[in-house]
């Protein structure tokens, strides 16, 4: 394959460029029987969609989806559901004057070098909005999962630039264009991206996703680990850099006292794992943090070179976001909710005869 698909019984494939008429993907391996509408997908798409604050790029897209396949009277039928979504909002003018130019910090260099030609509208196939599809695949395996085994996955915003949050309610992450934890602190975000913006420059930022109710078990040895399935999708999504499990990467400076998860017959007393161990899911929650790097598509001239190899200043007009990772975590929620879903099929497939296997831990544990 030319990796443009992901998972082994649950496979996501999508397909589609940035101006191109349209995205889609193609979900293969959902149980039959799945309650499914469209309308179903509205919440989540436009959780992710663009222009819905000055702080995200301005493309307004509809992001209706259609129902290709794989869906009979509401209700899967195990073939493969086939998902579209019109492009509407394209603005390929933008890009008329950097069409043969490499972008510094952009994909534009790596895709020539690779392909010997690339789609310089919008940054074609690398654009962020093929994390559209993914977003839509991610409502199936979210709607499965919460049924089936009553597993919930959600994130927020954990760090914009400097900022972390001073308090934490799941309740707040909704209710602010920055899925931010802690509303009082709203108003700085608001303030430090105004600034940002007028500056004309970017900044990066670290979305955390935590499931909720993941079954013990989940997951494979060595090759197939839960953890390093998640860090592959986390890394796929566009401008990712860095991928942690739990407490990730402040573990190097951790004495193993600290690291450990102690556990108690009411439970585990703490989750620095992450809720993985040895690459199987404990039954507590399972945690992943995704950093995102600054956009590179700035109003302020950076040196390049041309596809002739001449140098030259580019500037990168158009509708862009100053902060990538506001409007990330939908896309990271759907890529954990893929890997679950598909882990789930593939444990029930090797492991659905073994049962209850006792003692059994309450997780216990932080998310």
């Amino acid at each position: 394959m030319s990796a443009n698909s992901f998972g082994k019984l649950l496979t996501v494939t999508t397909f589609g460029e940035s101006h191109g008429p349209a995205i889609g993907c193609v979900v293969d391996g959902c149980p039959p029987g799945l309650e499914l509408d469209a309308s179903e997908f509205a919440h989540d798409l436009q959780r992710r969609a663009t222009g819905k604050s000055r702080h995200t790029s301005a493309r307004r897209e509809a992001d209706e989806i259609e129902i290709l396949s794989g869906v009979y009277e509401g209700r899967t039928t195990g073939t493969p559901i086939g998902l579209l979504i019109r492009n509407t909002d394209q603005r390929s003018k933008d890009y008329t004057d950097i069409a043969r130019q490499f972008r510094p910090g952009h994909a534009d260099y790596s895709y020539w070098q690779k392909y010997g030609i690339r789609d310089p509208r919008g940054g074609g196939r690398s654009s962020a909005r093929e994390t559209t599809m993914r977003v839509a695949a991610g409502v199936i395996a979210k709607k499965w999962l919460a049924q089936r085994y009553g597993v919930r996955v959600r994130g927020y915003l954990s760090q914009l630039g400097p900022l972390l949050p001073q308090g934490f309610a799941w309740e707040a992450v909704e209710d602010n264009a920055f899925f931010w934890p802690h509303a009082p602190q709203v108003p700085e975000l608001e303030a430090y991206m105004d600034a940002l913006r007028k500056s004309g420059d970017s900044i990066g930022a670290r979305v955390t996703v935590v499931a909720d109710g993941v079954p013990a078990g989940w997951g494979e040895p060595i090759y197939g680990k839960l953890d390093g399935e998640l860090a592959a999708a986390m890394m796929s999504i566009n401008a990712v850099k860095g991928v942690e499990i739990g407490d990730g990467f402040a573990a190097v400076t951790q004495k193993g006292t600290e690291h450990r998860d102690l556990i108690a017959p009411d439970g585990f007393q703490s989750n620095h794992a992450g809720g993985v161990l040895g690459g199987i899911a404990t039954g507590q929650p399972v945690v992943v943090s995704v950093a995102f790097k600054p956009t590179s598509s700035l109003r302020l001239p950076g040196a390049t070179v041309d596809v002739d190899g001449q140098a030259v200043d580019v500037i990168t007009t158009g509708r862009h976001d100053p902060c990538v990772g506001i409007r990330a975590t939908p896309i990271a929620e759907a890529m954990m909710a893929l890997v679950l879903m598909d882990q789930a099929l593939r444990h029930r497939a090797q492991c659905g005869d073994v049962g209850t296997v006792t003692p059994r831990i309450p997780g216990g544990g932080d998310g």
